[in-house]
């Protein structure tokens, strides 16, 4: 009976100890071979450069200490470009109760056409000449967002593709969303 006891003992021994050393197995394995994303919740791409207003020519009095969705527009804004600056303009009104926190801007390379200006509120956006820094240190179309203090915190790539036009509206929505409710500024 001594020999089945230990054996018995022995086997729970083992069970435990998989019970303790299997999980800590897969954890290891799951953060080794990336098998989920982190945490990461903002849709756009984290601006780690430190690059602010100033610094692309921009003053920060301009906007009154606000939020902006600042979108530098392609050289010539053509149908696609028309399509993404409404898109902007859409997620701007989709703030609702937040809009007076936020300053939409866009960046032009050449004035706007009647037409361009129909599909956005423009008594509330800030329509301005791209600063020939910003020309320097923003090479393609983007949708940044800024806090206050005037850093760029996140960018959006507008899509090629007017079918992905309402995913992109809502990533940025998504985004300013989180940030306007945990900010104490703006």
């Amino acid at each position: 009976m001594g020999a089945i006891a230990q054996k018995k003992s022995r086997r729970s021994f083992i069970y435990v100890c998989c019970a303790f050393i299997i999980p800590i197995v897969l954890a290891k394995l799951a953060l080794e071979q990336q098998w989920f994303n982190y945490g990461v919740t903002n849709q756009g791409q984290l601006l780690e450069s430190g690059l602010t207003l100033e610094q692309l020519g921009l003053s920060e009095q301009d906007f009154d200490q606000s939020w902006l969705i600042l979108y530098r527009l392609p050289q010539e804004c053509r149908l696609q470009c028309q399509r993404t600056l409404a898109s902007v303009n859409n997620t701007y009104i989709a703030l609702g109760k937040e809009m007076p926190r936020v300053k939409p801007v866009a960046l032009i390379f050449e004035a706007l056409t009647a037409e361009q200006l129909a599909a956005i509120q423009t008594k509330r956006w800030h329509i301005q000449p791209i600063p020939s820094l910003a020309r320097n240190l923003i090479k393609e179309p983007q949708v940044y967002i800024v806090d206050p203090l005037g850093n760029l915190v996140l960018s959006h790539v507008p899509p090629q593709e007017s079918k992905d036009l309402p995913a992109f509206g809502k990533g940025i929505l998504a985004d300013l969303q989180k940030l306007l409710k945990y900010s104490r500024i703006g």
